[in-house]
């Protein structure tokens, strides 16, 4: 574990990003593009963590929602790939990819910063400590050899959040109590449990009669396996889960290159381990346990369900075991920050107790996910297994830890209860809350400003025109030139969108083709009191409107001026629609420019 000491003659730069996982290299990359000296510390010869590092190159969700740095990543697969088709390739995931390629990838994009990114590979950070306004990390290279740097933002962006922890901030572990959380689901009493964790490993074919059947892992038990896909050893199926065909088990995560991605949930090579806390010592000693399972559950296939062509993949991981370098961690600490963002919230943001909706940097449409049938006590836990939400987005606050200064929290530790870190934890969202760290840093540091001095707002036009999302619409592509006015207009509440589930697809629509209705226009906290009609409103009615509260619009050529705008057709008898609205209200009056907002989602002057 890290601790607090001092460190000599430390080297000078801007954001310091330690943890070059999935947020810290968007981090590092945002940073960098906007003019500020970044350095990534990793620990691993890999950009990517869990996308890479790990081997989860089977991304969840947001496959619609491609955003910011995520969709420059996606986009970079297609054409490295060939097409969108071809990144169908598992049937778990849309966006499907063999873990080399996300590392060739992302270390591509880092290198296009040029010198204003240097990326620290097979690094240890040894301390941590704050002083006269800057943050000193000790840290080792490869070679054993003592570095120092002096950084004015720090970035967490570790598995675990091991730098926030030895930056003093508080933190939680394990499931929050209901009472405490608001969430009806989550159980009476907190306690300290968290999601299974998964090495990974990757299965390659080497021919219909090659044998690559591993040495037995040390204490083999075949029986956790049993009910992994159907076979002749399965027994009693407790969980109540499906039991697939072996065929479906093993191309569950096929990548395009045509391996076969391990990483299989409930009857898989899941484990339950606990290593937040430990040492990093102790923490190598406990994964070894994961290790072997995994190697078990690979016998297994390759021993009880006869697959003996199938082999650990020996063109991944330049690894020794040819297994992934770090563990896939679904949970890790949750720091206490300056918005707590809970599964309630999520799901009904415009009744939640905190307008948090307006405040989002990062988008996520995976459902509520959590693996805990490994635990022993599973059968006493909530039932959170694809547990369905609307697409969501996640507050800026959650990043920023409520009582340490100049430090940015991302990747799984950001301030959310136990149950919303099951969408919040996978990877499209982890990835661009990194680049929301990087841009909050670099602001920082391009304004002289402490991270809390920076606005909500002026973060998220940055991310707006970065090619993000802050809101999780799915009406208008990023290429759309009513895209910011209406992600804007969304994040202010004048118009609200509606979220839905669909089978598996959780949404959220603005239903900008929709006619606009008086009874939904709610700006009454930014103009004061505002009497619409209810029913529909005609283009000719809204523009009075709109004139009458004093926005600006023209008076006279209103064909000109809508024209101006982008809209076509103008025509003043005809009704109006809500992608109409959030145009107009948007350049007449600026609100979400106008109004910045707090932390909690409330409006400020």
């Amino acid at each position: 574990m890290l601790v607090l000491a001092s460190c000599s003659a430390p080297e000078q730069i801007d954001v310091l990003v330690v943890g070059g996982g999935a947020s810290g290299t968007a981090a590092g990359i945002q940073a960098a593009r906007m003019g500020v000296h970044t350095i990534v510390l990793e620990e691993t010869p890999w950009l990517g963590g869990m996308l890479t590092s790990a081997g989860v190159s089977c991304v969840d969700g947001n496959n619609r929602l491609r955003s910011g740095i995520f969709g420059e990543f996606a986009d970079s697969l297609v054409a490295r790939y060939g097409s969108n088709d071809a990144l169908k390739s598992g049937w778990v995931s849309n966006i499907n990819f063999d873990p080399h390629v996300g590392q060739e990838i992302l270390t591509n994009m880092a290198q296009a910063c040029g010198e204003l990114l240097d990326v620290r590979r097979e690094t240890v950070i040894t301390e941590v400590k704050g002083e006269a306004g800057d943050w000193h990390v000790s840290y080792r290279d490869p070679r054993g050899r003592k570095h120092s740097i002096r950084a004015d933002v720090i970035i967490d962006a570790t598995e675990l959040g091991d730098v926030a922890k030895a930056c003093g901030v508080d933190y939680r572990i394990g499931m929050e109590a209901s009472e405490d959380t608001g969430e009806s689901i989550a159980p009476e009493q907190a306690n300290d449990v968290i999601q299974d964790l998964t090495y990974v490993a990757f299965l390659k074919d080497y021919g219909h009669d090659a044998d690559m059947t591993i040495e037995m892992p040390e204490g083999y038990d075949p029986s956790p396996f049993y009910n992994s896909c159907q076979n002749p050893l399965n027994v009693e199926n407790v969980t109540g889960q499906t039991i697939w065909s072996p065929e479906m088990m093993i191309t569950y995560g096929k990548t395009p290159e045509g391996r076969y991605m391990i990483n299989w949930p409930i009857y898989g090579n899941d484990c339950y381990l606990n290593v937040i806390e430990m040492s990093r010592e102790d923490r190598e000693e406990a994964l070894k346990e994961a290790k072997r399972f995994t190697l078990s559950f690979v016998y297994f296939i390759q021993d009880q369900l006869g697959m003996k062509n199938l082999g650990l993949a020996d063109d991944v991981f330049p690894t020794s075991d040819k297994l992934p370098f770090i563990p896939y961690h679904r949970e890790s600490r949750r720091i206490v920050g300056e918005a707590f963002f809970t599964m309630d919230a999520a799901a009904d943001p415009y009744a939640y107790k905190e307008p948090l909706y307006r405040t989002g940097v990062a988008v996520g449409d995976y459902p509520v996910d959590h693996h805990h049938f490994r635990h022993p006590d599973w059968r006493e836990l909530p039932d959170l297994e694809f547990y369905p939400i609307p697409s969501f987005n996640v507050p800026m606050g959650t990043m920023i830890p409520k009582d340490v200064d100049d430090l940015i929290v991302a990747e799984k530790s950001i301030s959310v209860s136990n149950l919303m870190n099951g969408a919040t934890r996978l990877q499209p969202v982890v990835m661009q809350l990194g680049q929301a760290a990087g841009v909050l840093a670099a602001l920082a540091c391009i304004e002289d400003k402490g991270v809390k001095e920076i606005g909500v707002r002026q973060v998220q036009e940055k991310l707006l025109d970065s090619g993000c999302y802050i809101m999780p619409y799915l009406d208008l592509p990023k290429s759309d030139p009513h895209f910011k006015a209406l992600q804007r207009i969304g994040a202010t509440g004048v118009l609200r969108g509606e979220g839905r589930n669909v089978g598996w697809s959780n949404e959220t629509w603005f239903r900008a083709d929709e006619p606009l209705r008086g009874e939904e226009i709610d700006a009454s906290e930014l103009y004061g009191s505002i009497t619409v009609d209810p029913g529909e409103i005609s283009v000719g009615h809204m523009l009075e409107l709109v004139r009458s509260y004093g926005g600006r619009v023209p008076y006279g050529k209103m064909a000109d001026w809508w024209k101006q705008l982008g809209l076509n057709d103008f025509n003043a008898e005809r009704t109006a629609t809500r992608l109409e609205a959030a145009v107009v209200i948007d350049a007449a009056f600026d609100p979400f420019g106008m109004f910045e907002v707090d932390y909690k989602g409330y409006f400020t002057r």
